[in-house]
């Protein structure tokens, strides 16, 4: 019976993932602090825009990022 072992390069790519997801985790939300805070500001809906998207990137992140980091421990590899 073969044992399975995990994929080291898949576990540092999903693990950079996860990096840039704890970073966009923190730069979205006080993006939109920012934005909110200064409603007459001319760069007002641009930037709440940017900080919304940023913030979808970050829950996005963290889906591709464990789902690489599950495949690299429990996929089968031929």
């Amino acid at each position: 019976m073969e044992t399975k072992k995990t994929d080291k390069t898949l576990l540092v790519k999903g693990i950079k993932t996860l990096v840039f997801a704890l970073l966009s985790l923190f730069i979205g939300p006080i993006l939109m602090t920012m934005a909110l805070g200064d409603k007459e500001n001319s760069l007002y809906i641009p930037l709440l825009i940017v900080a919304c998207l940023i913030c979808a990137a970050a829950v996005f992140l963290i889906f591709k990022g464990i789902r690489t980091i599950m495949d690299s421990m429990f996929k089968k590899n031929n």
